[in-house]
């Protein structure tokens, strides 16, 4: 196929979790049949896209004041005989897109994650809007769309990283009181089978050597395979497992009540499967719990972990906590801090509670104050914190296999990733980058390790042995 001339530029900020990572680079697939390439900045682009998120604390306002920085851009590009397009993105545009273009009303196109797959038909209509004397409010499309919108998206290129992100489930049932994803995201759906391993072995035959399972409840996955049955998240684990040239996979993110007992069998089999699991629990409390209509005890949360450490005696976990939800007391909170302590987490993500709207627990009249989620949060992150600290220290003076994917900022430097997700620095040839060399870990930073190359036979855990974490 002859390569599309590049007519025009094409910026995408980025906003928030993996799954939009993984839309953006599709998004900039999908255009470049148009003409459109990379561009540096905004300034230099044709067309910007925000492609923007909704979990975190005044997401919309962010969004707003980005589009506050671009319409200078835009203005300037008109004066100087050319055109800047806008679209808005993502979760924010699926949420608010009527407000967004009352609000900002020189955006040309909002449309929402599950409709991205019709950005160049937009695109041609929004031009032709644009040309008209005088030019209404710019395009919405947030309806979710008939057919999932994979089945219109062009096979991905591949990817020119040693990593990649891989969407296999997408949207959510469960329904959490403080979540807007069902909102924004739509109910669950799950990929076939058979897309999936083909997208992993053009990724991989780009250079991927670890591939990261992307879905909002990735572990309820239930896709259809070769077989006519529905498949399982762990059952899709094992099967692209034997793709060659892979030497990782993960998966993110997932819920307690869906560590079923296939996926459990992976983790127990499969060597290339990472010991590293993030599981997010939100609290401590079955009070708070049931208030989030989370759907599990903490009880349920602690089994699971306890299958998984038997299985895979080194995993290591990670989990997300809100603090300060509706109705929090100081016993909710300490019980928050006890399953932390007990369960030992090698890192985690922690927020002060926020409401979203439409959510019932926005809703809820006994709000916790401010000041009191402050303290909360500074207390428990703390703790995550310690706990953090401990366990990159545990691994200094051992060796454990890095793969590296990049240049560092110093010369004759790389930096790569263990099996636990924990960046290292270390000396070494950029020939390297791709491979997975045995690491001697000596020093501990703010965010990062670093270490040295040892040669194969020393003591690691090459080859897959596994250790006690």
């Amino acid at each position: 196929m002859r390569p599309v001339p590049v007519t025009k530029r094409l910026f995408i900020k980025t906003y928030g979790c993996q799954m939009n990572v993984y839309d953006s680079a599709r998004m900039a697939e999908l255009l470049t049949p148009l003409g459109y390439a990379a561009a540096e900045g905004p300034a230099e682009a044709d067309l910007v896209i925000l492609n923007t998120c909704h979990i975190r604390e005044k997401a919309a306002e962010k969004v707003f004041s980005d589009l506050g920085r671009l319409r200078p851009l835009m203005e300037e590009k008109r004066r100087a005989g050319g055109r800047m397009m806008v679209a808005v993105a993502g979760c924010v545009a699926q949420a608010e897109g009527a407000e967004i273009l009352a609000r900002a009303p020189f955006v040309d196109i909002v449309v929402g994650p599950q409709t991205y797959q019709r950005l160049p038909e937009l695109i041609e209509r929004a031009a032709a809007l644009a040309a008209e004397p005088k030019r209404g409010a710019g395009l919405l499309d947030t309806d979710f769309p008939v057919e999932p919108k994979f089945d219109r998206l062009p096979e991905t290129r591949g990817t020119q990283g040693v990593t990649a992100f891989l969407a296999v489930q997408e949207g959510c049932d469960k329904f959490c009181s403080f979540c807007v994803v069902p909102y924004t995201r739509g109910a669950e759906y799950s990929r076939p089978v058979a897309a999936i391993a083909r997208e992993a072995e053009r990724l991989v035959a780009a250079g991927a050597r670890e591939i990261t399972l992307l879905g909002q409840n990735v572990n309820a996955y239930h896709g259809a395979g070769p077989d006519g049955t529905g498949w399982s998240l762990g059952r899709l684990l094992m099967h692209l497992a034997a793709t060659p040239g892979l030497l990782r996979l993960r998966y993110t993110t997932s819920h307690p009540i869906d560590m079923h007992d296939e996926l459990i069998q992976a983790h127990r089999e499969l060597d290339s499967l990472m010991p590293f699991l993030h599981l997010p629990v939100q609290s401590g409390s079955d009070r708070l719990l049931d208030a989030m209509n989370r759907r599990h005890t903490v009880a349920d949360y602690r089994a699971a972990i306890a299958r998984l450490r038997a299985a895979r005696p080194d995993i290591a976990l990670s989990s997300d906590f809100i603090v300060g939800f509706p109705g929090e007391s100081e016993a909710d909170f300490q019980a928050t801090l006890t399953l932390i302590r007990d369960v030992g987490f090698a890192q985690s993500f922690s927020f002060k509670y926020s409401p979203r709207p439409g959510t019932p627990a926005a809703l809820a009249e006994d709000q916790i104050a401010e000041p009191v989620k402050e303290k909360r949060l500074a207390i428990l992150q703390d703790l995550l914190n310690r706990q953090q600290r401990d366990f990159n220290r545990a691994w200094l003076g051992r060796t454990l296999p890095i793969l590296l994917e990049k240049p560092g900022r110093h010369p004759g430097q790389l930096v790569g990733r263990t099996p636990y997700l924990q960046p290292v620095h270390v000396a070494a040839p950029a020939e390297l980058i791709g491979q997975e060399r045995p690491v001697l870990l000596e020093a501990e930073h703010a965010f990062s390790l670093s270490g040295r190359l040892v040669s194969e036979g020393n003591d690691c855990m090459h080859d897959r042995m596994r250790v006690s974490a």
